[in-house]
């Protein structure tokens, strides 16, 4: 094609002037579309690794009706508090505390739910207009009718709060002909990791179980929980700091005779677990790991989330960039990025040599049971799955707490047996310092 003559002495086209405005306002779009997606990625980013000081009060308290010497409460429906089961229901801002039971009746049309109050342990509930539905049923041990002890955890930055509660005393001894009970050694100690957001109130559905094993229970606290020192950054290492706290509470269990420990770990608090059994120098003293609805695989989770909240892949993806990189850390805040692959334990799956129990409900909403059960295909020598139903996250003991403590009890008293080679090296005397463990090759 012939050139275009130049037109009103500018040197281009009409043509070639609406050619090269095109060129610059896509240039433009594209980098406006950029700059948008960067935006929602770091956006995306911030929000997983920061932690929330304020909780959703989504449950709507329609009616606290007194039915004799009880309670009942009318609440809008919603997923959560329409599955049977015992929860807890805080309000107030969470300075109230109910725990609520079984469901008296559901009506689908008007949308809303009857359910009997078991307890009131703290605030006014009939005043109550909104609040928050939550796994942790109780507020202490001693709702439990546990005794337990106050104890500071020396961790980073100062010291971490948590609830000691001591194996039951032994049983005096029995007659000569009586079988002698069938207990675990009081050495064995559980230490009890909650989840993201959450509490050590979350470990007190375990603490019966742990109990009746003949396990003493710490009920641990770490960094960015609202208890424990924050981390120096303020953000969350998705396991990938926290473990530290955790190693520190191995040493304070190690400090008051503790020989072995059992970790309980729920959501996060499993991720935390297994980066505990892989990093820390005890950690050929955890004999073996409960781990509810545990995040085996923080890529996975966070392209849920993204698919959850609309965000597409591709942002996503850029997000787990900035967190994983070291460039990114000036824009999330983080410390130290968070290397995402070595937490995978799918792709691990051969790398975890500790006994591990995993509960997970497969209509988790938040954490998706795959890689829990590709884990336990991966890795069955070490590795048993067992699948939930209707518990959503980490509710898999609210909703049958029967069938979840026969399961765990079951499980952790095999794990707990006394060895086959009763003469094989164990942990020295508690207080001498540990043996390095040899590192897998």
């Amino acid at each position: 094609m012939e050139a275009a003559g130049p037109v009103n002495g500018t040197g281009l086209s009409g043509g070639a002037k609406w050619a090269v405005g095109g060129i610059i306002g896509g240039s433009a779009a594209a980098g406006l579309l950029a700059a948008g997606s960067s935006a929602l990625a770091l956006y995306f980013a911030r929000r997983v690794i920061t932690p929330e000081r304020v909780r959703e009060a989504d449950q709507e308290v329609l009616a606290v009706i007194r039915e004799g010497r009880g309670l009942h409460i009318i609440l809008a429906a919603t997923p959560e508090n329409t599955v049977e089961g015992v929860y807890g229901l805080f309000f107030d801002g969470g300075r109230g505390h109910a725990r609520i039971g079984r469901i008296l009746s559901y009506s689908p049309a008007e949308r809303t739910v009857l359910r009997d109050v078991e307890a009131v342990y703290s605030g006014d509930l009939a005043a109550a207009r909104r609040g928050w539905w939550s796994g942790a049923a109780y507020p202490d041990p001693a709702s439990l009718g546990l005794p337990a002890e106050e104890v500071l955890i020396e961790v980073d930055g100062g010291t971490a709060p948590a609830w000691l509660v001591r194996a039951a005393p032994a049983p005096e001894m029995p007659a000569p002909d009586t079988p002698a009970p069938d207990t675990t050694a009081p050495d064995t100690w559980a230490i009890m990791v909650h989840g993201r957001g959450g509490s050590r109130q979350e470990g007190l559905r375990a603490l019966r179980t742990a109990r009746e094993l003949g396990l003493s229970s710490l009920l641990i606290s770490y960094r960015n929980d609202g208890l424990a020192p924050s981390a120096p950054d303020g953000r969350y290492g998705l396991g990938s700091t926290e473990w530290r706290d955790v190693e520190a509470a191995i040493s304070f269990a190690r400090g008051q005779g503790a020989r072995e420990v059992v970790l309980f770990g729920w959501s996060m608090g499993g991720a935390i677990c297994l980066q505990t059994a892989d990093l820390s120098r005890h950690r050929h003293l955890i004999r073996a790991m409960v781990l509810d609805a545990p995040v085996i695989n923080w890529v996975n989770v966070l392209a849920h989330h993204a698919e959850l909240n609309r965000i597409p892949s591709s942002v996503s993806r850029y997000g787990q960039l900035m967190l994983s990189h070291r460039l990114g850390r000036r824009l999330t805040g983080l410390a130290a990025p968070v290397d995402l692959k070595a937490m995978d334990w799918v792709s691990r799956a051969v790398e975890l040599r500790t006994p591990t129990l995993i509960l997970h409900s497969v209509d988790d909403e938040y954490v998706p049971y795959g890689p829990s059960a590709a884990l336990a295909e991966k890795n069955p020598e070490m590795v048993t799955f067992e699948p939930f139903s209707r518990a959503r996250h980490t509710k898999e003991w609210n909703v049958d707490p029967d069938g979840w403590e026969r399961l765990v009890t079951a499980w952790l008293g095999q794990q707990l047996a006394p060895r086959a080679n009763p003469g094989q090296a164990g942990p020295g005397p508690a207080g001498a310092p540990d043996p390095e463990p040899p590192h897998p090759v």
